[in-house]
């Protein structure tokens, strides 16, 4: 059959109205998917603990920890883990699909405590790491709805507990690295709504402040957090929690008498007075 017969082109004119036809419809390619919207979360609302180095928050982690609905576990770090996109089709991949590196590190960091959250068979998860006071910018861009406990302690405490773990480290940098905390945990606590606990407060009177702290996260009081070595709260290590006797003694300990006013670095005055401490 030639290509000249009249039924080949008529068939071919028929075809090419029909692609006009098609195309005039806009239906000649699939509906691009709608990006995934940006703050869908696994765990829509964790609970973050922002707090300096030294501050008691491995305490607080196991008190909250004992709560049988609340998991608390060892600091989870998770500023540190990233995303890698090895390549740049990978970029244009996940752009179409709404994905940036931020939220690709999201998602990441959701899965994690969805993940543990399950494994726990608990409700609430909580994670104390000394580090997110850096990245709470991050955290509320990541979670909306993410609530936060704001631990204080008097700065020149944290200087003296720092020293005492280890005296041959320099003071001068070690009071330089308080106050890059200090300050990074005041700023967070000036934009985020939050509660509020002091450690010597908690140590003196950990009933009246867990209760406090229960009834900000909804869940009722329960004693047994009071009593956090009857309970396995995994180990007490370097770079994941206080790893000292004092809390692997299973005891609430009273923290340490405050610092003389004299004693008091004069970087750390001024923070000192905002937190309500005498200096």
């Amino acid at each position: 059959m030639s290509l000249h017969d009249p039924r080949i082109r008529a068939a071919a004119r028929r075809a090419r109205r029909a692609l006009r036809a098609l195309r005039s419809t806009g239906t000649q390619t699939p509906p691009r998917a709608r990006p995934a919207p940006r703050g869908d979360r696994l765990v829509p609302d964790p609970v973050f603990v922002i707090s300096s180095v030294r501050s008691g928050s491995t305490l607080l982690r196991v008190l909250l920890n004992s709560h049988p609905v609340i998991r608390a576990p060892h600091e989870m770090h998770l500023r540190t883990l990233e995303v890698r996109r090895s390549k740049k089709y990978t970029d244009k991949a996940m752009s179409e699909l709404g994905l940036d590196g931020n939220e690709l590190e999201y998602l990441l960091w959701d899965r994690i405590l969805h993940r543990e959250l399950t494994h726990s068979g608990k409700d609430v998860i909580v994670d104390k790491t000394p580090g997110n006071a850096f990245v709470w910018r991050r955290l509320h861009e990541a979670w909306p709805q993410a609530r936060y406990i704001f631990l204080l302690r008097h700065p020149a405490s944290m200087v003296a507990s720092l020293m005492n773990g280890r005296p041959d480290r320099d003071p001068d940098q070690t009071v330089a690295e308080v106050k890059k905390y200090v300050d990074a945990v005041e700023e967070a606590r000036s934009s985020l709504p939050g509660l509020t606990v002091r450690y010597e407060e908690l140590t003196e009177d950990p009933e009246t402040v867990t209760r406090r702290i229960c009834e900000f996260l909804g869940v009722p009081w329960e004693s047994t957090m009071l009593d956090y070595g009857k309970q396995d709260h995994g180990p007490f290590k370097a770079f994941i929690g206080d790893w000292s006797e004092t809390i692997k003694s299973g005891k609430i300990q009273k923290a340490r008498p405050l610092p003389a006013a004299d004693a008091v670095p004069e970087a750390l005055r001024a923070i000192s007075r905002t937190w309500g401490y005498a200096c």
